[in-house]
């Protein structure tokens, strides 16, 4: 598939996402470049603002397998990954796979779960397999995780650990629609809700195809250093006690592939990088607490603040982005 290709299937994904999500189109898109990076989204805002909706909104515009999961404190690993059940006609243990055997895995309130629950997903989102009894159960091609939180301070919420977050590519705040969009959302599910009649636009073959285009998107070698220099801006921060980890390079450059691709590019520029930067690095940054202050458990707004900082004092590649 062509880049052009690429870039029109990811536009008919955005307008048809925004039919159920309006006024959203920076989540539409940052959501749609996780999935087309092969990545996992974290949706993270108060209730009632649209994070699942979005997630299912999504999840209808391809044509591939989805499931959902429920996250509640007396939930166990294994409804999540699935269980060995003993099959009386064979005498032995047979595996049955769990909701996350699917392409796109929603997991709702997934800081509602207890962090034993939590914890079922992390080889399933950075290795794409299950391990149980044993054996080795290989996950869907292409497998996504897009999970909803509310934030840390609403009652029965457990705060993810860093090793969940850092399995997260992106983190995305839905926020209050405008008065405009609030008052068109009154009028469209005054009888029906708009999902129930949302259709796929996509194929899972022309995702797949998508998803490979993406693998081809060139980056230079002064974008990667680029990449690189934000990544170790991060670790030797002073408001920050914890930077990000090598592994948020190497998804910063990929969600950076998928930004340009959508945007019709076939390589890189230092701007995709900037413009992914807050949402890739700014969930797995941890600030002191000298730098945390007041701001309490909050701290959201204070890390997006440190990496825009961070980004406007790193010094831009000069020089061509394209193939020679």
């Amino acid at each position: 598939m062509s880049i052009d290709e690429v870039g029109a299937r990811a536009a008919r994904i955005v307008q048809n996402v925004e039919t159920v999500i309006s006024g959203k189109r920076e989540a539409v898109t940052s959501a749609l470049t996780v999935l087309l990076a092969e990545g996992h989204l974290l949706i993270e805002d108060v209730p009632g603002v649209g994070k699942t909706m979005l997630a299912k909104a999504l999840a209808r515009s391809v044509d591939c397998t989805v499931s959902r999961i429920q996250f509640t404190p007396d939930l166990l690993p294994s409804d999540v990954t699935g269980v060995s059940v003993f099959d009386q006609a064979s005498r032995r243990f047979e595996f049955k796979p769990g909701p996350v055997f699917a392409n796109l895995v929603i997991g709702d309130e997934i800081n509602r779960a207890s962090p034993k629950t939590q914890s079922a997903l992390l080889e399933c989102m950075e290795e794409k397999q299950v391990t149980a009894d044993g054996e080795t159960y290989r996950l869907d091609h292409p497998f996504t995780v897009v999970a909803t939180q509310n934030p840390v301070e609403m009652e029965g919420t457990y705060p993810l650990p860093e090793a969940q977050r850092d399995r997260f590519m992106a983190r995305v705040s839905m926020g209050y629609p405008g008065p405009a969009d609030e008052l068109s959302m009154l009028s469209m599910r005054e009888t029906s809700s708009p999902l129930e009649t949302l259709e796929a636009v996509v194929t899972l073959q022309e995702l797949r195809d998508m998803i490979a285009a993406v693998h081809h998107v060139f980056t230079s070698q002064p974008v990667k250093e680029y990449a690189v220099e934000l990544a170790r801006a991060t670790r030797g921060d002073r408001q920050l006690r914890l930077g990000a980890s090598p592994r948020a390079t190497l998804q910063l450059v990929r969600a950076a592939k998928a930004h340009a691709a959508m945007h019709g590019r076939d390589f890189v520029l230092p701007d995709d990088v900037d413009a992914l930067a807050v949402p890739v690095l700014g969930h797995r940054l941890v600030p002191t607490s000298r730098a945390l202050g007041a701001h309490d458990r909050d701290s959201g707004p204070l890390v997006d603040a440190i990496v825009r900082r961070i980004v406007a004092e790193t010094a831009v590649p000069v020089g061509s982005a394209r193939r020679e």
